[in-house]
């Protein structure tokens, strides 16, 4: 049997990276097309790079040559107008187009849980949520009006070890370890689902070539559900700080940092939990089983071995001074 034939637009970050990995050793002829710059993510061996700058057609055009592929996944599409390029490109050529959107393009904040397919589209707060939907939005038209053979799909809050899954990556981890405060959205009670790549990788490579997916969108989490309070605490025992906890507002949050808070309000602020039955009919042995509590400690010590990869954003460091002076609450 001939090997599937895969082409990864991207495929150097922290989901992708995770899913080049399995995808290889399942026997996939994975191609990656990207800059080929240094990367935090080894590629893994017997991946083919192009080299290539994605945003110029040119490049792109140059590296691909006459390559034809089964299946196209695009890590880096964010606007209607990425959309449009790949469907110029790649009309006519390939058995599955497969998009990577975002679980923030649901309801926001939901109106109901858990999150299912079918809950609405919809993301007043954050300008890249609504991109996102945009994309979703033209794609299925095509798959309609032409049945062009685009499936996609959302990750939602997804970690590995060379990501610290908290606003501000290594940044708060280096406030602890100093004894200072961290801040915690609202009060710190909402409920929220981490993913580890790895395990969004078991979902997402079966999902390569696969024609039950032709036409739909499906969300990858695990099922790992923690509230705000517990990641905070549980960063701090792995990092052998205490986790002293400032509770501010998502809206003070945004007023001080519009971008922050347009992740907060647009995401991360609301209770997220997510109901996976739909991708298990289709992956029906499905299970994800890497825990925060297992993988923190592989983060920490990822960051401790190499001292330069322990970078602290020094502009947030004194946001995050600013709000824990004006917010904390003194007995």
């Amino acid at each position: 049997m001939t090997a599937l034939r895969v082409l990864f637009i991207g495929g150097s970050g922290i989901i992708s990276s995770a899913c080049s990995a399995l995808a290889v050793e399942r026997g996939i002829d994975l191609y990656l097309l990207n800059r080929g710059a240094t990367r935090l993510r080894p590629v893994p061996d017997h991946v083919t790079v192009l080299q290539a700058d994605v945003r110029n057609a040119e490049s792109v055009a140059d590296a691909l040559g006459g390559r034809d592929f089964d299946v196209v996944v695009n890590w880096v599409a964010f606007t209607v107008d990425d959309v449009e390029t790949d469907l110029e490109r790649f009309r006519e050529r390939i058995g599955q187009y497969i998009f990577i959107s975002s679980a923030s393009a649901y309801q926001t904040p939901p109106a109901r849980i858990p999150i299912t397919e079918s809950t609405p589209l919809h993301n007043p707060y954050w300008q890249y949520s609504r991109d996102k939907i945009a994309c979703e939005d033209r794609l299925i038209a095509v798959y309609r009006n032409e049945g062009f053979p685009a499936t996609i799909v959302r990750p939602s809050h997804t970690y590995d070890k060379a990501a610290v899954p908290f606003h501000g990556g290594w940044t708060v981890i280096d406030r602890m370890r100093r004894g200072k405060e961290v801040i915690v959205q609202g009060d710190g009670t909402s409920l929220w689902t981490l993913t580890h790549s790895d395990d969004f990788a078991k979902a997402f490579v079966p999902l390569l070539g696969n024609s039950r997916t032709l036409g739909e969108a499906f969300h990858i989490t695990s099922d790992d559900v923690l509230s705000w309070n517990q990641i905070t605490t549980i960063l701090a025992d792995a990092a052998g700080a205490e986790a002293k906890i400032v509770h501010v507002p998502s809206d003070a949050i945004a007023a001080a940092d519009p971008d922050w808070g347009a992740a907060l309000l647009g995401d991360s602020a609301h209770s997220l939990i997510f109901d996976n039955s739909k991708l298990r009919r289709v992956v029906p042995d499905y299970v994800a089983t890497i825990t925060l509590e297992q993988s923190v400690r592989e983060i920490i010590a990822w960051h401790d071995e190499d001292g330069s990869r322990k970078r602290v954003d020094a502009d947030l460091d004194a946001l995050m001074d600013k709000l824990a002076a004006q917010f904390v609450v003194t007995t």
